[in-house]
């Protein structure tokens, strides 16, 4: 469920509140029926309240309802509109799920949809039935659905341990956060088991066999529990969301929470257990909170290792871990519980010494002292070892974190600020030269932090001692006032030294999480851009790298398991066990691997890279220091896994959308070549065939004129059908790259007739008219190849023209932009082609429609026309005449160069 724990504003609305409430404005509205169980009743009390709906006039349909034979849900069905469902094959069964489309198209006010968890038949457009709802909600349609608490994610191991049987179909958490209205419909485990035994609920025999496993009265009565449990948690959501959107001061008794502080201290996990035991006993949810104060920044390395694992611990006992940065720690965890409706705060009793919280002030009585209505448990825990001779201890006391270099620098500060004020002192006089120090500690703060400017601080004022208080050049100081300003002096320096370098240190911390933020922006730009998957795994990879300081690598699902697809550096195989935290970590879609509770041993940590579906793959990475991830980094790389997750499926779905085109237009290609070989094979085969046997059964009953017809015809229809081999060799050659060109300069009048005379049979019905320009000249082309290219057109008129018409065959020069070309014309007097398939009639298998027919042909002709053009280096074009009715095809070839004695001929090969 999506976390509604936020930041507290100073009194504000929250933000993230109103924009749920915006995104709900935006939506149809969801109503959830849930139950226990099945048979409680939930599909009848949802028709029911449809039903009530359907009364007042909202326009309510049912996109889906299972009545399971039930008589008296079936009564209730009929008083809806029942929107048809789609069929589909699935596993050679045909099934029909809910028409997702038909719905949106159809629009109503209110849809009722049965079964939330159902898993769609393979062919829909989602897998889940819960994400069509989604859909329905997005478009503005209301919703009725049903559930049984059993199909939720999070309880789907509870309900396992109860029941004993696992169920496979499960909808996410956020489902209830979608939900605006919640009805929980509830039933005894007696009065449930009284209906089975009745047969309401499965017929008898499954009714025995269920009252004996899943239906016992202790399975009924948990998972009743777990249902009102489910709604009760919903509910309480609901209540801190309107708290935060109505910048209401918590907290509202209305349920308890617990909310714990941890920090470094290694006793915080006596915490969590306390707070575990104590959310048990009032059956609360529970929080453990880290405030990343001022001191963050100079913890050691151990010390960020324990919150991180105190952090990890307080989610392995089923608590939420929270870190939010701060500064003033008890204000901030107050502020942080009331903003949240916390009722109980549980911290640990501080075994500082007096004098520190004096100076330093105490978490716990300032807890206490705010607490006003929320309950604050201070717990003693067990007093930290002390060590023994000889050992030391394990947790570090703040460290130095600065280099010795800059405490050199903070000493040439005040050197520099001797200098200055000895200069000043000669010149003008100047009432306190103490405030040229000053600077100087303010510089020292702000470059090298917080002790290397207390050092500069007491160099300070024992140099304005030493060098400008009477008596000079002696610590002593003869006048008491001076005592005081020192005093006052030395007081300002520390305070101004502290809150100097803590500003610095939120500074540098603020740059870093902007400079994170940046990266995952860069980041998820990258990764939209990107439509390979090796590239996006080499992205992942070197992202994750760069952003942990850290060794990285990918793996996914292949025919033989998981394999390595990414690494940075470079990774080309694991050991095995870091092989065997991956697989378990991909099977059993959960962390695995160094650093977790499974599969501890190996060097690497494993997470899964999830998308809705599940799984997609496994991210596996290993550093030297520190070995554990910190909950900040934690966190960055849920989030780069998550926008990983979201790229990989979008990878994935282009290449299904495209794979899915590339099977369609195979399909189409195939139909459209097995529709025109059955045609133009099996026609002219059977004139052939008719012709030959009637001459071999009656040659000599025949006069010479039908012996004569019947050997034309056959020789007719066998020219047809070597032109339409020739048309399929001649595509095959042009699509595997197998066609060989021979450019030279040749008369485009010779191609022209010789085209003509060989097509002289198909035009016994048609006139011919050859114009060329007088100055028409050479071309640079393959005679044979451009012979074919006219044969073709003048075939293709003749077919798509009225008998009588003239076909007109011209040639010119044209001159362009890019230089003169020789341009051949074929024109004829037809019905002129579609503005629409002036392009479409160049594609492999496209045959126009004429006279509500279509024209014999294989529809390969002017694509092998645009082929071979293309390979000689010309264009081809069809347009429609401008003075009357009838069809144009442009060819445009090069000019041939003018060659004195010989012409040199190019061969090319088209690839």
């Amino acid at each position: 469920m999506p976390n509604l724990e936020a930041e507290p504003r100073d009194g504000r609305p929250s933000p993230e509140a109103f924009l749920a409430e915006a995104a709900r404005e935006t939506r149809g509205r969801f109503k959830l029926f849930i139950g226990a169980a099945p048979g409680v009743g939930k599909t009848y009390e949802m028709l029911r309240v449809g039903k009530a709906k359907l009364a007042e006039g909202t326009d309510a349909v049912i996109g889906v309802v299972e009545t399971h034979g039930r008589a008296e849900t079936a009564a209730m069905v009929e008083a809806f509109e029942v929107v048809p469902r789609r069929k589909l094959i699935y596993k050679g069964r045909e099934t029909d799920e809910m028409d997702l489309d038909a719905i949106l198209k159809r629009h109503p006010d209110l849809v009722l949809v049965d079964e939330l968890a159902h898993t769609n038949a393979e062919g829909s457009r989602h897998p889940k039935r819960y994400l069509d709802v989604q859909e329905l909600l997005a478009a503005g349609i209301d919703v009725y659905s049903t559930m049984n608490v059993q199909h939720l994610e999070s309880l789907n191991d509870v309900v396992a341990k109860i029941t004993r049987i696992r169920v496979r179909e499960t909808v996410p958490d956020n489902i209830l956060e979608l939900a605006d209205e919640i009805e929980v419909v509830d039933l005894t485990p007696e009065a449930l088991v009284e209906r089975l035994e009745e047969g309401k609920v499965y017929v008898r025999d499954q009714a025995q066999r269920a009252l004996k496993h899943y239906f016992s009265i202790g399975n009924l009565t948990a998972l009743r529990e777990l249902a009102l449990r489910a709604t009760a948690q919903r509910v309480d959501n609901q209540m801190l969301q309107y708290m935060q959107s109505h910048a209401i001061e918590g907290p509202w008794g209305a349920s308890d929470r617990v909310l714990t502080c941890v920090s470094e201290d290694p006793r915080s996990v006596e915490l969590l257990r306390y707070t575990r035991r104590m959310a048990d006993r009032l059956k609360a949810k529970w929080t453990a909170l880290y405030i990343e104060g001022p001191r963050h920044s100079v913890l050691s390395e151990t010390q960020r290792d324990t919150i991180a694992e105190t952090l990890r611990m307080a989610e392995r006992l089923g608590g939420e871990a929270i870190t939010i940065p701060g500064e003033r720690l008890a204000d901030d965890v107050m502020t942080y519980a009331k903003a949240n409706n916390f009722t109980h705060i549980v911290v640990g009793k501080s075994q500082r010494s007096p004098w520190f919280e004096m100076i330093h002030g105490s978490v716990v009585r300032d807890l206490v002292r705010r607490s006003e209505t929320i309950s604050v448990h201070v717990i003693a825990g067990e007093p930290l070892r002390e060590p023994r001779r000889g050992e030391a201890l394990q947790t570090q006391s703040v460290p130095l974190a600065v280099h010795p270099g800059a405490y050199l620098a903070s000493v040439l500060m005040v050197a520099a600020a001797v200098g200055v004020s000895y200069l000043i002192d000669r010149l003008v006089a100047l009432q306190n030269l103490s405030l040229v120090f000053l600077t100087a500690v303010l510089f020292s703060a702000l470059r090298y932090g917080l002790w290397p400017s207390i050092m500069a601080s007491l160099l300070s004022v024992a140099a304005y001692n030493f060098f400008f208080i009477p008596p000079l050049y002696t610590f002593t100081i003869a006048d008491p006032s001076n005592v005081f300003a020192l005093v006052f002096f030395l007081i300002a320096a520390l305070v101004v030294s502290n809150l100097t370098a803590q500003k610095q240190r939120q500074t540098q911390s603020m740059a870093a999480r902007a400079k994170t933020t940046a990266e995952l922006y860069a980041f998820s730009r990258k990764i939209a851009g990107t439509g390979s998957l090796e590239n996006l795994m080499w992205l992942i990879t070197y992202q994750i790298a760069a952003m942990l300081s850290c060794d990285a690598v990918v793996l996914l699902p292949g025919p033989d398991g998981l394999q390595i697809r990414a690494g940075y550096p470079p990774e080309d195989t694991l050991d095995a066990a870091d092989m065997a935290a991956a697989e378990w970590s991909w099977a059993h879609n959960h962390v695995a691997g160094h650093g977790s509770d499974t599969l501890p041993g190996g060097k690497r940590l494993f997470l899964p890279i999830q998308t809705d579906r599940g799984a997609v793959g496994v991210v596996g990475i290993i550093r030297e220091k520190p070995a554990l991830l910190s909950p900040d980094e934690r966190r960055l790389l849920d989030a780069l896994l998550d926008q990983a997750a979201v790229a990989m499926e979008r990878v994935r779905l282009a290449e299904d959308v495209d794979q899915v085109r590339l099977q369609a237009e195979t399909e189409r290609l195939r139909n459209a070549l097995l529709t025109s070989v059955s045609h133009d094979l099996r026609t002219p085969l059977a004139t052939i065939i008719g012709a030959l046997s009637s001459l071999n059964s009656y040659g000599e009953s025949y006069d010479p004129a039908t012996r004569a017809d019947l050997i034309a015809s056959a020789q007719d229809e066998a020219e047809r059908l070597n032109r339409f081999v020739g048309n399929l060799l001649d595509m095959t050659r042009l699509e595997s790259g197998g066609l060989t060109v021979n450019l030279e300069p040749i008369d485009a009048g010779d191609a022209i007739g010789v085209a003509v005379s060989r097509a002289r049979p198909l035009l016994l019905h048609h006139r011919t008219d050859i114009d060329l320009a007088p100055d028409m000249p050479m071309v640079m082309a393959d005679f044979v190849l451009l012979e074919q290219v006219i044969f073709n057109l003048v075939d293709n008129a003749a077919k798509y023209t009225p008998k009588g018409t003239a076909i007109r065959i011209a040639g010119h020069v044209e001159d362009a932009a890019d230089g003169p070309w020789a341009v051949i014309e074929v024109i004829d007097e037809g019905a002129g082609i579609p503005l629409q398939s002036l392009e479409a009639i160049f594609n492999k298998f496209t045959r126009l429609q004429a006279e509500d027919r279509t024209r014999a042909g294989t529809g390969l002709g002017l694509p092998i026309c645009r082929g071979f053009i293309t390979a000689m280096g010309g264009t081809i074009a069809a347009g429609n005449r401008q003075d009357r009715s009838g069809a144009i095809f442009t060819i445009r070839l090069a000019k041939a160069e003018p060659v004195s004695d010989s012409v040199s001929k190019v061969e090319a090969h088209v690839g």
